[in-house]
């Protein structure tokens, strides 16, 4: 963790829809919280006045909260704008004017990675970046695994690695540090977390959403690289990893990497793509697109723990509900005989994690219940046993400004995200359509075939 706090958050890109959906509201809750103690710059193309930036501050928390007026005062006073093309040097020549003696800002790049490396050129040409300030860029890093090196490879030029902190959302949620923490804290669950007791491991990510107005996006992307390579294959290496041998963020990245490393690379065998009905008539989509909606796929990870322990994954839009999860499936228990129990196989148990929308644990497990032996649920809402921690965003903001890396990821693990996921890319299946509403094609069921199919998700109405 750097010694050295950001005295200024530098946005890049402050009037795009990000900052409408997340930035402003991310940073009027760490203002109502006493987090935020330093200016907000905003710097975009478009000409706007430092009230009209308050504005679209204001509608954009309007949109998700009751605005607190004192907190909005606060934060609006922190507040101001730079207008300027990015590829003008006279643009980093005025965010230095508006930084003044701050000398250790923080530069947020939520803008679309063509323009990273000409960004992070021009504060280097201004002299913003040669005193270890701290540079947060958006995903996607990369297309593929050549595209992810080579902007690495451009960013490098200017700043260092320990610099650059690669925001992915999915890190900031609590799910993943309960994960890690319910793991290694239980003495009775660390020592049946591997291939002993565990018969797969099944990932989840439903959208009830389709693709609606982000077509010219999405067309080109598709799930496997909107979320599988980033955020599901981090949650796998979450529940995957042994026990980082230290507190410090590298040692937490090298264990993730450890798991990243006993992985091979994806086979495309093991792999199923689905488009849902309708998806070729949205504005920006090819009329005869193969972009995968949904994506259903194996990984192995061939280390002692887990050698012979498929983990699938699955993701998709216009799903029937919004859930995204991770369940262990333990092997099945032998038949049980004895008094007064009717001879059955009991199913497996499993533990399950809520990582969105809301967080929370459930143990699924067998007992007897009246005069009949059946699947009981363990349950804990954390909203409502202690409640839910800080939204993502406020999380990865505040980390980046006081300089703590853990909850970002770092090239080498990017590669190696790409480098699994490369041949998947390199030769996709057939793409399968689907109907809005339904759990994908049926191919993706037929992925799990011995493994008794794909389970819950955990939501109100099912199991």
């Amino acid at each position: 963790m750097s010694a050295r706090k950001g005295n200024a958050l530098v946005v890049f890109g402050i009037t795009g829809d990000l900052a409408r959906r997340q930035t402003f509201h991310s940073l009027y809750r760490l203002e109502e919280r006493g987090l935020l103690d330093c200016p907000v710059i905003g710097v975009a193309s478009r000409e706007l006045s430092g009230e009209q930036v308050r504005d679209l501050a204001r509608a954009s928390i309007e949109a998700a909260e009751t605005i607190d007026e004192d907190v909005f005062e606060r934060f609006a006073r922190r507040l101001s704008y730079v207008s300027g093309d990015f590829g003008d040097e006279q643009t980093y020549a005025r965010v230095a004017e508006e930084l003044g003696d701050r000398d250790f800002p923080v530069f947020y790049l939520e803008i679309p990675p063509a323009l990273f490396a000409t960004v992070v050129s021009g504060l280097s040409r201004a002299d913003l970046v040669s005193r270890g300030q701290r540079v947060v860029v958006e995903k996607p890093f990369g297309f593929d695994l050549a595209s992810a090196r080579e902007l690495a490879a451009e960013l490098h030029k200017y700043v260092t690695e320990a610099q650059i902190y690669r925001i992915d959302h999915f890190l900031g949620k609590l799910g993943l540090r309960e994960v890690l923490h319910l793991h290694f804290a239980n003495t009775m669950l660390e020592p049946v977390w591997n291939r002993n007791y565990l018969s797969c491991v099944q990932i989840t990510m439903a959208e009830q959403v389709g693709v609606e107005d982000r077509g010219r996006f999405y067309d080109p992307v598709g799930a496997l690289r909107d979320v599988v390579v980033n955020h599901l294959l981090q949650l796998l290496a979450t529940a995957a990893m042994e026990p980082p041998a230290g507190p410090d963020p590298d040692t937490l990245k090298d264990a993730k990497r450890a798991v990243f490393r006993a992985m091979p690379d994806a086979d495309p065998r093991h792999y199923v793509r689905g488009q849902y009905d309708g998806y070729r008539e949205i504005d920006g989509v090819a009329s005869d697109s193969t972009t995968e909606t949904y994506a259903a796929l194996r990984l192995e990870i061939d280390n002692w723990r887990w050698a012979g322990v498929p983990f699938f994954i699955r993701t998709g839009k216009q799903l029937p509900v919004k859930e995204t999860e991770l369940r262990l499936v333990f092997k099945r228990p032998p038949r049980i005989h004895f008094a007064g129990v009717d001879v059955r196989r009991p199913d497996p148990n499993q533990l399950v994690f809520k990582v969105d929308p809301s967080t929370g644990i459930r143990l699924i497990l067998d007992a007897q219940r009246g005069d009949r032996p059946n699947e009981i649920h363990l349950d804990v809402d954390f909203a409502k046993e202690g409640g839910e921690g800080a939204t993502p965003y406020e999380v990865l903001f505040h980390a980046a400004l006081v300089g703590d890396s853990t909850e970002f990821t770092r090239q080498d693990n990017v590669e190696e995200s790409w480098r699994i996921i490369q041949p998947l890319l390199d030769s996709p299946p057939p793409v399968h359509p689907y109907a809005k509403g339904s759990w994908g094609p049926p191919e993706g069921d037929q992925l799990l075939a011995g493994f008794g199919g794909w389970r819950g998700p955990w939501v109100p109405e099912q199991g």
